[in-house]
């Protein structure tokens, strides 16, 4: 049984990082922390929930959570055994005031900086897993009110 994994192709980008791997490593733990504060912001919309249709969103956000902190723990931890270690800084995370517009503009965030930090199939499977979860919240967001 063989058990290596498969990996794409790397980018011009990470041919460069390779030879600097703390280079590479702090693009990680930006992208991770952001990943981290996007599911902040979410909670703190959350708790501010109010009127018509709160209760689908609050439902809508917790299953969201439950999801996307799963995805992330999955990832950190999957590329640390890769990296061996990861310096992960979590910017200041306001409240976001327009939750539909925030998420999409993250799903857009993690479209454009995937391919440049992770080039193992099973990485680019756990970030599939956390756009997935921000597609579904929108649908629910915007159709089950």
């Amino acid at each position: 049984m063989e058990t290596a994994t498969k990996s794409k192709p790397k980018t011009q980008n990470q041919n460069q990082n390779q030879g600097n791997q703390s280079g590479a490593n702090k693009n990680v733990g930006d992208f991770f922390g952001k990943l981290y504060s996007f599911n902040v912001s979410l909670k703190l919309y959350h708790w501010h929930v109010t009127g018509k249709g709160s209760y689908a969103e609050h439902m809508a956000l917790d299953q969201a959570l439950e999801t996307l902190a799963d995805a992330l723990d999955r990832i950190v931890e999957t590329t640390y055994a890769l990296l061996e270690n990861i310096d992960i800084t979590v910017p200041e995370t306001p409240t976001p005031q327009n939750i539909v517009q925030h998420c999409s503009e993250f799903y857009d965030y993690i479209k454009e900086e995937r391919e440049d930090l992770f080039t193992e199939d099973f990485s680019d499977s756990i970030i599939d897993d956390f756009q997935e979860a921000i597609q579904q919240l929108l649908y629910r967001l915007k159709k089950l009110q």
